[in-house]
């Protein structure tokens, strides 16, 4: 409590502080830790405290008024490359309202739009200085409210209605480490006018990122803090920059967390298990995979070339589809069964371990003869999109003409990256060069999804023309003669 001499004061310095403020809007504790916060951070309960803030200078007043720019790091962390948590800690003034204690629940709903930003932190306080228990304040974002014309007539309309003052209030707010963002942990650390953004891929308790070269000296303050703002996230991950394997999966190194890469997913439905180090697995492609096996009935026929450990082929055997996968990675195709037996599936599910060309030459060649020659429909799946239209020659002259049966040919789904301005039109004329067959007006292209800046993952859907298939001589090509392996950015493998 405080007497008439001190109630004076205030009154005084409210106009040295130059704050749209009055007596009934900050309270003594409020104003105690505003000067505090922008002075000295040491909170004084003495009335004296008044007297220091009339001898306040300009530049000290304004920092009382909120920082739009809700957090601003201490300097300090500038550099950082070992994460020092306690030195992200700051106190923010922030605007308020003061709101009758029965209708709090109703103007936190009314006025949603312009809460405190921040999740975890408490919107709203009580009003300390108070003698009853009669109000609270809900603190406000101070990027969207600047004074009260900020708020909309709507805003406006509502607190009129629940009785409470448009006037602002400021509140001195602490805001530790697990209030912030990683993006704001980041901006404050890397260097000025770098690139922060950290984007990932979470797979199971895996995030596996693909960090910039200027990002690289932070890389392990980045993994730590992506692996405290992600709950169950134990081991962060970044792909080197180079794929050589034959395999199509790419090296990593730990950047926080435990070195356990035996993933568990799960993706419309389906669970998968598999050791991330040695397996390829992208889930932004579930949505693709879904569109794809929405496309079969119970009964058809999928020929997977490059099956991995199954996102197309299981969830088609679920779905009541006869599979043939094919991977050319032992560990793929190890993971392949184990997810078939996982899903329950596998009494409907072909495994080979053999590479795309001597898949199409050899299982897919000794089926196709009696499946042209039932109903169900036969698609052929091959999701390798840095080389995958490179396979399509491999489908020339397959089946010998006395063979013939044209009226249940394959569906082709192939995929690849494209840097074309017209990414549609470079799919179906590089897929027409690899046929030897022009696919104009008989196919269909998919944008998948923008792997890179002018780069997209497109997949060019067509009937595998009869003119292909069926060879026009006695002597078929051998293409059984796999592409030597390329030096590829880890970005263009995708399962």
């Amino acid at each position: 409590m405080y007497d008439v001499h001190t109630e004076a004061m205030l009154r005084i310095s409210t106009r040295l502080f130059r704050l749209k403020c009055t007596l009934r809007k900050v309270n003594i504790p409020t104003l105690q830790r505003s000067f505090c916060s922008a002075v000295s951070h040491q909170v004084s309960a003495h009335p004296a405290f008044v007297l220091k803030a009339m001898t306040m200078t300009d530049s000290e007043q304004s920092q009382m008024k909120p920082d739009r720019k809700f957090y601003r790091a201490p300097p300090e962390v500038r550099g950082m490359t070992t994460l020092d948590r306690e030195a992200f800690a700051q106190t923010v003034i922030v605007p308020a309202v003061r709101v009758p204690k029965g209708v709090i629940n109703k103007v936190v709903k009314s006025l949603k739009r312009c809460g405190i930003p921040r999740s975890g932190l408490t919107r709203v306080v009580k009003e300390e200085s108070s003698e009853t228990d009669n109000f609270r304040l809900l603190l406000l974002d101070p990027g969207c409210v600047t004074s009260a014309s900020s708020f909309t007539e709507a805003e406006a309309e509502a607190m009129r209605s629940f009785d409470v003052p448009q006037e602002l209030q400021y509140y001195v707010l602490p805001l530790t480490y697990d209030n912030l963002k990683s993006e704001d942990v980041l901006r404050a650390v890397l260097p000025e006018g770098q690139d922060v953004s950290a984007a990932f891929s979470r797979v199971g308790h895996i995030v596996h990122m693909n960090l910039r070269d200027h990002q690289l000296p932070y890389r392990n303050l980045i993994g730590q803090v992506i692996m405290d703002k992600n709950p169950g996230v134990t081991c962060v991950v970044n792909k080197t920059d180079i794929i050589d394997s034959t395999y199509r999966n790419f090296k990593m190194e730990v950047l926080a967390g435990e070195e356990n890469m035996m993933a568990k997913v799960k993706e419309n439905g389906v669970t998968y298990e598999f050791d991330f180090s040695r397996v390829y697995w992208n889930p932004r492609l579930s949505t693709e995979h879904q569109r794809v096996v929405d496309l079969l009935k119970r009964g058809d026929i999928v020929l997977d070339v490059f099956a991995g450990v199954g996102p197309f082929a299981i969830p088609a055997a679920r779905r009541g589809a006869i599979v043939l996968a094919n991977d050319l990675n032992p560990e793929s195709y190890r993971w392949l069964q184990h997810n078939s037996k996982l899903n329950k599936v596998d009494g409907k599910v072909r495994t080979f371990n053999l590479d795309g060309r001597a898949f199409i030459q050899g299982p897919m060649k000794q089926e196709l003869p009696a499946l042209l020659k039932g109903t169900a429909s036969i698609h052929v799946v091959m999701n390798l999109p840095a080389m995958a239209l490179e396979f399509l020659d491999a489908f020339r002259g397959l089946l010998s003409r006395e063979l013939s049966c044209e009226n249940n040919l394959p569906i082709v789904h192939c995929y690849g990256f494209s840097k074309d301005e017209n990414p549609k039109k470079d799919m179906v004329e590089r897929a027409s060069s690899s046929l030897g067959f022009s696919l104009e007006d008989r196919c269909s292209v998919h944008l998948v999804r923008n792997v890179a800046p002018n780069k997209d993952m497109m997949c060019v859907s067509f009937t595998l023309p009869k003119e292909v298939l069926f060879s026009r001589d006695s002597e078929q090509t051998d293409f059984t003669a796999e592409p030597a392996p390329k030096r590829q950015k880890c970005e263009e493998t995708t399962n």
